[in-house]
């Protein structure tokens, strides 16, 4: 019994490391430098052979003669393999600064007294920390890049690793001076009329500068590269790599991690780091792209006074995200989180290093962003599986998420993913319930995140590793400021918006899947989400609004909870209670049903509703929404001839089966189509209550709202009329079936 209880709080504390260290709470995010350490590099010139820095890397014969600037695993190899006094002298580096470290950990992992003595994990784990730091660039990354990989770093050491201090003595001032100089090809003073005479932060990479431009007298950061990168980073990349190859001989280690595909992974975007020319005209994209969120401010870049090693832009005012106390945190997390996604899933263009230090809140309020050098490119297949996925997050259908991680590279083809269906659902219930840990129990996940992990093929794809590590690290920001935040609900706006925008055949069926759920069958509660969503999404980007989407557990109309409030299987219900309602509708579309001025807000929300649905955005929603007001307009034609028929009492007449055939009497599927709509009408003319209402009363009311709101409404005449005309074509499209049909089967007859 003891050892079963042993084994419990072992997994309950390993599953909670996991969380922390997938959030980031553990990275150092230090201002200050680690005491009394000492970066080893290794002294070398890679222009050996005396051709300048702008020549071809290779001399007419295919020589390598210096290192390349971009990543090219062969160049490196056919550079290091005629420099064996270099591999030498770093190895030599390595095993003297590190070897008895590196024994010491393999020697207690192979025994496994790793995994019997916490402690000592721990202890080894922060000796290794140590060591890496001390070697340099190229282990600091890596060690970082390591530390959000729980399939292959035990929790504690994802903790520990995730201490990486990567602020580290600066270099003499004389020799970044010198550099930029060189590089920049004028004096320093003639560049800047002020600069400080020693840097005011400095990384493994480089430091930066505060300077006035002499040109402009715009306040700018003036970041130099560390000398020598470049060719340590070099030379150990390419060791590492060696070692990998290596590595592949042995199918035990290599079959479930292909460390040469991760390593040339992370080498890629590494080398972007080192291009300071890179990384400006990435925050000059950015900067461009991010023009659609105003409250987020992207610096200015200058690419006039910004070369390989020598990076110049606007100088921001403004403290870190992490450590500001200021009321609006919050709210700049949950837009951090649009920003995020706007990146990631529309542009495809991430930036893939939010760590806290990279994220400011400006000293306007906005928004900052900082440090542009790691990106990450998503492709369109990559992109659309990644909105499919919190699609069915949002719905809480699990059962498609097997499918996601297939699409998604974590599971290969052809795996039948049936059997962790149980596993997935107590997993994602928890998680998306909010709340961080508060909201897991750790026993069952850490039960269930084992099944999933060890009984399958699962794997993180690269590309994902940085995603897990930006979104990570925005939840566990935002956990400080709202206990409850759940990443997967506040990115509902963001999605409502693309989905509602977006005429890509698989965002088409994710849309629909959205609105008709997996019955096929038109829920206008679910359409209404996405339009509240869509307003959300509106005010984020239009007015700055970063107040939280989903409050007390209710996400618009829906009760998804909060945390610890379920486990198992919880499926998406509407919100139950009147305040419930009005929080999920009145206070996102800015309509106070109670309050006075009511009117004058519904003519904003209803002018901004027709704007959308007429504008070129709208144009998806137009097309999808069409064919359903076509049924609902016929059925409703239908519906009135038969009443009117009932009510001058000629109903019980015998008709020609023509008319029969050409006005049905309605089905139960479509008695059911027109309450939606009904519903759906009301929401639209801001009876927000009786849009939820089960009984579908208060259409009258709608009437008079509708009369009231006719002026808004006459501002989209033509607009309206067009699309009058489409609905006609389409409602005589339906008439002249049916017609067809009728013949047809009178035919069929004879």
């Amino acid at each position: 019994m003891r050892e079963m209880q042993s084994q419990l709080t072992s997994e309950n504390e390993d599953a909670a490391l996991i969380m922390q260290a997938l959030r980031g709470k553990n990275i150092n995010d230090d201002d200050s430098q680690v005491a009394g350490l000492e970066m080893k590099l290794v002294e070398f010139d890679d222009d050996l052979d005396g051709i300048g820095a702008s020549a071809s890397s290779t001399d007419i014969n295919g020589e390598v003669n210096r290192l390349p600037y971009e990543y090219d695993p062969i160049a490196l190899q056919k550079f290091f393999s005629k420099r064996p006094n270099l591999i030498v002298a770093r190895i030599f580096q390595v095993a003297t600064t590190g070897g008895n470290v590196l024994l010491n950990f393999a020697m207690d992992a192979l025994t496994g007294k790793l995994k019997s003595d916490p402690d000592l994990e721990v202890r080894r784990a922060a000796e290794l920390r140590d060591t890496i730091t001390s070697l340099g660039p190229f282990f600091i990354k890596l060690g970082q890049a390591l530390s959000i990989r729980p399939d292959i770093l035990s929790p504690r050491s994802m903790v520990e690793l995730q201490k990486l201090c990567d602020k580290v003595p600066s270099f003499d001032s004389k020799i970044a001076f010198a550099t930029i100089e060189k590089e920049l090809g004028k004096p320093v003073n003639d560049v800047f009329s002020e600069i400080t005479p020693e840097p005011v932060a400095a990384a493994s990479l480089g430091q930066v500068y505060k300077a006035t431009l002499r040109a402009t007298g715009e306040t700018v950061a003036v970041k130099v590269q560390r000398p020598k990168v470049l060719e340590t980073v070099s030379l150990d990349l390419y060791l590492a790599r060696e070692l990998g190859l290596f590595i592949r001989n042995f199918p035990a280690l290599s079959d479930r991690l292909d460390a040469v595909a991760l390593l040339d992974e992370f080498a890629y975007r590494f080398y972007q780091e080192l291009d300071y020319q890179k990384e400006c005209l990435n925050g000059e994209i950015m900067k461009e792209q991010m023009k659609v969120l105003p409250d987020v401010v992207i610096p200015k870049n200058y690419p006039t006074y910004t070369s390989r090693r020598v990076h110049v832009a606007e100088w921001i005012e403004g403290e870190k995200l992490s450590q500001s106390s200021a009321d609006n945190v919050g709210a700049l997390v949950n837009l951090g989180v649009i920003t995020y996604l706007t990146q990631l899933l529309e542009f495809g263009f991430f930036h893939a290093d939010p760590h806290p230090g990279n994220m400011m809140r400006t000293q306007d309020g906005k928004l900052c962003i900082l440090d542009f050098g790691l990106m990450t490119e998503i492709t369109d297949d990559q992109k659309y599986g990644m909105i499919e996925a919190i699609v069915h997050l949002l719905n809480r259908d699990y059962t498609e998420i097997g499918q996601d991680f297939i699409n998604l590279d974590f599971i290969p083809k052809g795996t039948d993913t049936t059997p962790i269906v149980p596993a997935l659902t107590k997993v994602f219930d928890a998680a998306l319930a909010g709340g961080g840990a508060k909201s897991i129990n750790f026993q069952d996940l850490a039960a269930d995140l084992a099944e999933i992990t060890f009984e399958y093929p699962f794997r993180i794809p690269p590309y994902f590793a940085l995603v897990i590590r930006a979104i990570g690290v925005l939840e566990g920001i935002a956990l400080v400021g709202n206990p409850n935040f759940a990443i997967v609900d506040e990115a509902f706006p963001w999605i409502a918006r693309r989905l509602m925008t977006d005429d890509s055949p698989r965002l088409k069926a994710a849309l629909k899947y959205m609105v008709y759920g997996k019955e096929g069958s038109f829920d206008a509660e679910n359409l209404i989400d996405l339009l509240q969503a869509l307003e959300k999404f509106k005010a984020v980007t239009d007015e700055g609004d970063g107040s939280a989407f989903k409050v007390d557990g209710v996400r618009g109309s829906k009760n998804v909870g909060t945390a610890g409030d379920f486990s198992g299987t919880q499926k998406v219900k509407p919100a139950q209670s009147e305040e419930a309602t009005r929080a999920g509708y009145s206070d996102v579309l800015g309509i106070n049903i109670r309050e006075e001025g009511q009117s004058e807000r519904d003519e904003a929300t209803v002018r901004g509703a027709l704007k959308f649905f007429f504008g070129p955005e709208g144009y998806v929603f137009r097309e999808f929404i069409l064919e359903e007001v076509v049924n609902f307009v016929d059925a409703s034609g239908r519906e009135a001839s038969q009443e009117v028929m009932m009510a001058l009492g000629l109903n019980n007449l015998p008709m020609s089966s023509f008319i029969r055939a050409m006005s049905p009497s309605l089905s139960s599927e479509d008695k059911r189509m027109v309450q939606q709509m009904r519903k759906l009408s009301q929401f639209l003319l801001g009876d927000f209550e009786g849009a939820l209402s089960s009984t579908g009363n208060g259409f009258q009311q709608n009437n008079q709202r509708l009369r009231q709101l006719l002026p808004v409404v006459r501002e989209y005449a033509p607009q309206l009329r067009e699309f009058g005309t489409l609905l006609g074509v389409r409602l005589s499209e339906k008439a002249l079936s049916r017609g067809l049909n009728w013949a047809s089967s009178r035919l069929v007859a004879r």
